[in-house]
């Protein structure tokens, strides 16, 4: 099973829940997702699901009706049965110029698309290459006519 995303918090009072999802469109997924309760994965299905942001979703599922239904849910993981078709989108920053704030660090060479961690191969101005975590929380600015990936990296990361 694929983590596809993470239960961060319910949303109301009628079982919706925050879901953060920044490697999948869960509006593409068709068919049940699970979710693991005493190590076993049990099935739901998507009863209505609304974007909010880049990554994040206020999804209902079905059989979560209640604040109380929602709360045993958050921080768990959301998982599916199945393979995604991969459509080249990560390979797009291959040769795309990397900066830690205005610092320039330097050009991505490759990516490992690691599930729930996706690596960036960036060959910085010594020559050697290093592996960045492409997360979320690290993206300052992407610039797709410049080719230009502006993030803000942990100090020691690289």
């Amino acid at each position: 099973m694929l983590r596809i995303g993470k239960i961060l918090k319910s949303n109301g009072t009628d079982g919706g829940l925050l879901v953060s999802a920044p490697e999948v469109e869960l509006e593409q997924i068709e068919g049940p997702v699970y979710v693991e309760f005493d190590g076993l994965p049990a099935p739901f299905f998507f009863d209505d699901l609304s974007k909010r942001g880049s990554t994040r979703y206020i999804v209902h599922m079905t059989g979560v009706r209640s604040l109380k239904d929602a709360e045993e849910m958050v921080g768990r993981d959301i998982l599916f049965d199945g393979e995604f078709e991969e459509d080249g989108s990560e390979e797009d920053f291959v040769g795309w110029t990397v900066f830690d704030r205005d610092y320039e660090l330097g050009v991505v060479e490759d990516y490992e698309p690691i599930p729930g961690n996706f690596c960036l191969y960036v060959r910085v101005a010594d020559g050697d290459q290093v592996m960045i975590p492409l997360h979320e929380d690290f993206v300052v600015s992407v610039d797709p006519e410049a080719r230009h990936l502006v993030l803000e990296l942990p100090e020691g990361l690289y």
